[in-house]
């Protein structure tokens, strides 16, 4: 078996050439592609758009669920059994005892997976039905997804979801835009955006030319790369390049935008969101798993007993035969022959050893711990009507001994809420007031005709600061936030605009400005217009230059309605702060107000400004129209810091406390998120999975540890694990790595230089096309390092402990064996991880990788389609009712509404099935040896003849009727602690990840106390009985048999009273209605009546009322219960009193009271004062699309190469007032530079070292113009204006001799 990830490789790079070739409009074209099916047998190549998630269909039901059901020894095992029972030489029962049961146990189990299977397939059935609207001739009808095929085009609406992975051939935006929201994909809640090919946008402008529209499309197969795609489309004898700029993924919403048509390229399970689904695995739980294995134990063990005691019969035969000849003839057969047929005799007769009720009972267990879970109200959440669903009934217990949880972030550990928390401004903090200490109770914001009324932020002082106009500072502040940004705003309602941001922080910034009356109404390719307190202002934008990941800093200049030019910036504090021009009071105080804000973990982000003199303007300007000039950023200074900005990204409700249980539990939390590191790891620090004095291992320190360890000669780590040092002992670390970085680490040696050397677009979001030659040379040599010390781990573990100690699996898997177990090694030391910018089959990959070497048992929660995959690879898989649809809770084996219902799910309902399962099984064993074994020890006395001890209705209803309630009630109802307890106790978890309470030691427990108990209850009543004779004797063997049988019952029962720690009603009404079933269930065997009619069948007539009228024979009942009873309570009485409390587990977390050791020299890191990670996640948004114009409409004055009659309509009652320019220009690099990130980004938790110590980070190329004191980037120094390829900066020439506002003016777009 080789290494996962070298599997997955081989995978995509089968998948990487340029095979697949669809037509469009022409299904003929497309189905005539053909590809090996099985044998002979072909299939078509491009798949339709059905999917099936379930398991079987109504031919595969029946074959499959029983091929699955057999695949339990246990069921074998009876199956083996019942062919046994139906040979009448050998048989001991009727066949139909042990069939009917295996027949319950069967439908029982088959109708629990029906039921799921269903629930499979009713999702399936509404996903396939959607609506959509195909082209089918010369019109848009409607069809059903299901009836997609490639080739055919779509039209989509706003909020649609797109059905199938298009490419994007117009929209009614302009320059063919289309803005969609992958929450369900990527788990990133800001809009992206997409374009059409130029070529499609220019040319297919009606519904007549997309009919006649027959372009070749030809890209690389089907593969799971979510952000990875390159075809070309072959149109009129030319060739267009695509990318995934232009392809729209099934799973996708679209929004903002009101139309738009794509091409399906991949269909159904071609897709790329389904690719990363994987596969329904079966489920099964540890004790399940060691169940098979006992019961295969126990099938060898009576292999043997029955071995013994066939021996004994064939020596007894021999004597029998040599004393008594005169009975010869009855022995028909040989002596090896009646050995032969007694041995299987026996067999049959202790066959009940393996309880067939057990397994029957096991089932009830786990459907009523299932209904426990379903009514649990502590896990309803009111809000949405959501209670907890157990859609598994089979994994219960397996809740009991979960070491790890991998969880998502977006819609899992957040509400994907952005809020506007505090503010300061010029030093003064304004926090949101006290609910009791606030003046009015209604809405502060009446007075304001734009407020949205939703705004939860209150604070009455800044409140009149605002209205009261005096403060330069609060009006310059609310100014910024309405004016430096890219929010495009729709005018639906002239007093109710709605914005479309690129990201949630900025719409939440935007949205507190406009709050408070600085409302941002309506922008233009070169203005931008804004309501201040009532009163209606222009600016003339006359440069803009967005964020990215390496300024970290927004900036525009712009001109107000007076003339005046000011330069307005907004960024990451340890960017602002070193460009200050001064640094007073004000500064300081809001460097603490920072401060302050990172403790609380929220998004920060400084404000400043500075007016720029016209001179200084026009100077710039001017060389700007010259020459680009390629410099350094310059730190020069900012005139005025005005304060900063707190947003919350809030978490659920008891996120925070969730997670402290559960790491005290000894449960390690890993965070496995798509979306950015910075946002992540501010997530981390919110939800107290990170702490401050945790050591943060990134992606050098990863790789510079394991250089040091694996390069060092001095043998220190030879013969232990990864991290057994003292280092890692003592200090709390915590990983943080990428997706990329996991790749690398993961990639097999043969495919190394394909990693290293591949394509810088292959990757827009991790590797910048726009990147300088020493940047790329850097990179380079980063990651050969990294190669390089990988080729040393192969070598140098082959002489070391490090490595795995497996079986030779010969060269090619050896090494990349080695990198995965030394990786899971690596992170299973840390306190906390947390993996960023995975894809969803990356986070299966990690799941399974963590289930293959550490062997713990794993459980997954999300919410989207982005965590299906993950949930279907772990052990137990749980899915939230969320905001990003069903897809998880329908691939789950729990469905919850909230991430702190998981402390629940595990610590009470988990641990009690655990401790329930158990005590049942564990009882159970001990009761069938306790009462069976006696078999074996009458077989001494009765010449090895196979025949039964007890009475042959005893034997079929013991399981079923007389010990059945008691072992019945443990198992749904038992509890060790209260509910409450167990919450206040995570540390009580820990015995079910150890495996403490049922593995082969319990169970040897469980057979010796058994046997020691039958041996009590058939020796002492056979001594007692020993040459006794007359009315009181018991000696004849239908009393003896009744005596062994009450010893036996009586003993369980108060084994049972014993072990049950939870004493309800219900408890006592089972012991005594178990006695009730034997009273009145042997008074009706053992009546005249029923001897009467069959005296073969009922031959202990009266046997129980002539045992028990003798009060000799109640003593030595009474003698055999007490002899099993009390010395087992000492015993037990014993080992509590001199149990030692549980040890500190060694590999828990440090204390936070413990302050680390100093850590290697190569792993110091400077405390983190602050944390902008807004700042230093944050995507670019919309400065090019604005300031270029595409993403924005003409008014109806402006002139218009498109006549009203060849606007595309989505159906024929679309308003034909739409109207777009196909002259709008787009730069083939315009995806490239928008949209993605530079791998060198800060992080966030360098903060304060940042602040000392500046970083530049990159080239870029800028303008910068000799003497300008403004940044017009934000950044230092004179008006600089980051150019083309180099940050997304735009400087915006001067408009045309009209005023902005006048004719020309351009409408905001939707």
């Amino acid at each position: 078996m080789g290494s996962l990830a070298y599997r997955e490789d081989l995978g995509e790079e089968k998948n990487s050439a340029f095979t697949w070739e669809l037509e469009a409009n022409s299904r003929d074209y497309n189905s005539q592609f053909k590809e090996k099916s099985f044998l002979c047998w072909q299939r078509r190549k491009h798949k339709s758009n059905v999917i099936h998630t379930a398991k079987y269909n109504v031919f595969s039901f029946l074959p499959l669920n029983l091929y699955e059901q057999f695949h339990r020894v246990s069921n074998l095992y009876f199956l083996f059994i019942i062919i046994l029972q139906g040979l009448p030489e050998i048989s001991t029962l009727p066949w139909f005892t042990l069939f009917v049961p295996l027949i319950c146990l069967l439908v029982i189990r088959a109708t629990r997976d029906l039921v799921d299977d269903i629930g499979r397939h009713r999702s399936d059935r509404i996903i396939n039905n959607r609506p959509c609207q195909t082209l089918v001739g010369k019109s848009f009808l409607w069809r059903k997804w299901e009836d997609l095929y490639v080739g055919d085009v779509v039209c989509l609406h706003k909020d649609n979801i797109v059905p199938a992975d298009l490419l994007l051939l117009a929209s009614t935006e302009p320059s063919s835009l289309c803005y969609v929201e992958t929450a369900d994909i990527d788990g990133e809640t800001n809009l992206k955006f997409r374009q059409a090919p130029p070529v499609t946008h220019h040319e297919l402008t009606s519904i007549r030319k997309m009919a006649s529209f027959q372009g070749k499309v030809v890209c690389e197969e089907p593969n799971s790369r979510l952000h990875h795609f390159v075809g070309c489309l072959e149109w009129n004898g030319r060739k267009h390049p695509l990318d995934i700029g232009n392809v729209l993924l099934r799973g996708c919403k679209v929004r903002n935008t009101d139309t738009c048509y794509g091409l399906v390229i991949y269909a159904g399970f071609d897709t790329k969101i389904m690719r990363n689904c994987g596969k329904i695995h079966l489920k099964r739980s540890r004790i399940d798993r060691l169940l098979n294995r006992l019961v295969a134990l126990i099938f060898l063990s009576l292999v043997l007993i029955s071995v013994a005691l066939s021996l004994g019969f064939w020596s007894k035969v021999k004597e029998f035969k040599a004393k008594h000849h005169y009975v010869s003839p009855r022995h028909v057969q040989s002596v090896a022959a009646e050995t032969f047929l007694t041995f299987w005799g026996f067999f049959i007769l202790l066959s009940v050893m393996v309880p067939m009720a057990m397994f029957i009972m096991v089932e009830f267990i786990y459907l009523g711990n299932s209904m426990f879970i379903n009514w649990d109200v502590h896990m309803y959440y009111a809000p949405q009507d959501v209670p907890a669903k157990a859609r598994s009934t089979s994994l219960n217990d397996q809740l009991g001994q979960v070491g790890y949880v991998f969880s998502d972030k977006t819609g899992t550990l957040t509400q994907n809420v952005m809020t506007f928390k505090k503010c300061c401004i010029a030093g003064i903090v304004y926090g949101p007031d006290d609910e009791e200490e606030a003046p009015c109770k209604g809405n502060p914001y009446l007075w304001n005709k734009f407020a949205d009324g939703k705004f939860p932020y209150r604070n009455a002082e800044l409140l009149r600061a605002v209205r009261g106009r005096t403060d330069e500072a609060v009006r310059e502040f609310w100014r910024l936030l309405a004016i430096c940004h890219t929010v495009m705003v729709q005018e639906k309602d002239p007093d109710q605009p709605v914005y479309q941001a690129a990201s949630p922080d900025e719409e939440a910034l935007v949205t507190a400005a406009r709050n408070f009356g600085y409302v941002f109404v309506a922008r233009t390719q070169d203005s931008i217009t804004v309501m201040e307190l009532g009163d209606k202002r222009v600016y003339q934008v006359l440069a803009m230059m967005d964020f990215n990941s390496m300024r970290k800093r927004m900036s525009v200049l712009v001109r107000n309605p007076e003339g005046a030019i000011y330069l307005y910036t907004k960024g990451a504090d340890v960017v602002i702060f070193e460009r200050l021009s001064k640094k007073g009071m004000t500064e300081w105080t809001t460097e603490e107000a920072l401060a302050s804000f990172a403790e609380e973990t929220l998004r920060t982000l400084c404000l400043a400004y500075k007016r720029v003199d016209e001179d200084t303007y026009e100077e710039w300007r001017q060389r700007h129209r010259e020459a680009s000039l390629r410099l350094q950023n310059r730190a020069h200074a900012l005139h005025q810091l005005l304060g900063a900005t707190a947003i919350e990204d809030r978490l659920q409700d008891g996120v925070c406390d969730t997670i402290q249980c559960l790491k005290q539990g000894n449960i390690k939390v890993w965070v496995l998120t798509g979306d950015k590191q910075e946002t992540a790891v501010n997530i981390g620090f919110a939800c107290q999975l990170l702490s401050e004095n945790m050591l943060i291992l990134e992606e050098k320190e990863i790789t510079r540890i394991l250089e040091a360890y694996w390069g060092s000669n001095d043998g220190l780590l030879a013969g232990q694990g990864l991290l057994q040092s003292r280092f890692l002992q003592q200090t709390k670390v915590a990983m943080v790595i990428n997706g990329e970085f996991l790749d690398q680490l993961l990639l097999s040696l043969r495919k190394e230089p394909r990693a290293l050397v591949r394509d810088e677009d292959v990757d827009v979001d991790v590797e910048e096309a726009w990147q300088e030659r020493g940047e790329r040379t850097t990179d380079f040599l980063r990651a050969q390092r990294v190669s390089l010390m990988w080729r040393t781990l192969g070598i140098q573990l082959r002489g070391t402990g490090l490595g795995p100690r497996v079986k030779d699996s010969g060269a090619r898997d050896g090494p990349e064996v080695r990198r995965e177990r030394a990786f899971v090694e690596l992170a299973a030391r840390c306190q906390a991880v947390i993996c960023c910018r995975v894809t969803p089959k990356q986070k299966a990959l990690i799941v399974a990788l963590v289930k293959k070497y550490q062997r713990a048992v794993t459980l997954a929660i999300g919410d989207g389609a982005n965590d299906v995959n993950m949930i279907k690879t772990a052990d137990v898989g749980v899915g939230l009712a969320g905001p990003e649809g069903m897809q998880a809770v329908q691939n789950s084996d729990y469905a919850l509404a909230q991430f702190c219902f998981l402390k629940r799910l595990l610590l009470v309902h988990g641990r009690w099935s655990y401790v329930r399962v158990c005590k049942f099984l564990r009882y159970f064993v001990y009761k069938t040896l306790a009462s069976m074994m006696a078999q074996v020890w009458f077989a001494f006395y009765s010449g090895f003849t196979a025949q039964p001890l007890y009475e042959g209705w005893f034997l079929a209803l013991f399981n079923l009727l007389f010990s059945t309630l008691p072992v019945l009630y443990i198992g749904l109802f038992e509890q060790d602690v209260s509910a409450e307890r167990s919450l206040e106790l995570p540390q009580l978890y820990i015995a079910g990840q150890k495996d403490e309470l049922f593995n082969y030691w319990v169970f040897l427990q469980a057979l010796a106390h058994g046997t020691a108990t039958s041996l009590v209850n058939f020796f002492v009543t056979l001594w007692v009985s020993h040459d006794s004779a007359g009315p009181t004797s018991f000696s004849d063997y239908q009393s003896f048999s009744v005596v062994v049988a009450l010893s036996s019952l009586l003993s369980i029962t108060m084994e049972a009273i014993l072990i049950i720690k939870y004493w309800t009603v219900l408890s006592v009404l089972a012991i005594f209605l178990s006695f009730c079933f034997y009273v009145v269930v042997t008074w009706g065997c053992q009546s005249f009546w029923l001897f009467q009619i069959s005296p073969e069948n009922f031959p202990f007539l009266y046997a129980d009322r002539n045992v028990l009228s003798h009060p000799s024979i109640l003593l030595v009942i009474l003698l055999n219960v007490s002899l099993n009873t009390l010395p087992t309570l000492a015993l037990r009485v014993i080992y509590q009193a001199l149990e030692k409390p549980r040890p500190k587990e060694v590999e828990e977390a440090p204390s936070e009271d413990i302050t680390a050791v100093e850590p290697a020299p190569y792993l110091r890191r400077e405390s983190r004062r602050r944390r902008s990670s807004y700042a230093f996640s944050h995507r670019e948004g919309y400065a090019e699309l604005i300031t270029q114009g595409t993403i924005l409409r003409r008014a109806p004055g402006v002139d218009n190469d498109l006549l009203m009659g060849q606007i595309i309509p989505c159906h024929e009652e679309l308003s034909p007032s739409i109207q777009e320019s196909p002259r709008c220009s787009r730069k083939m690099s315009l995806l490239g530079k928008t949209g993605h990130q530079h791998r060198g980004k800060v992080s966030s938790r360098d903060g304060g070292r940042a602040a000392r110590r500046p970083q530049i980070p990159g080239s870029p190329r800028e303008l910068a113009v000799r003497g300008v004191p403004g940044d017009v980037a934000g950044g230092a120094g004179g008006v600089t204006v980051v150019e083309g390829e180099g940050a997304g900066a735009v400087g915006v020439p001067p408009p045309p001799q009209q005023p902005a506002d006048e004719g020309g003016k351009v409408s905001p777009v939707g």
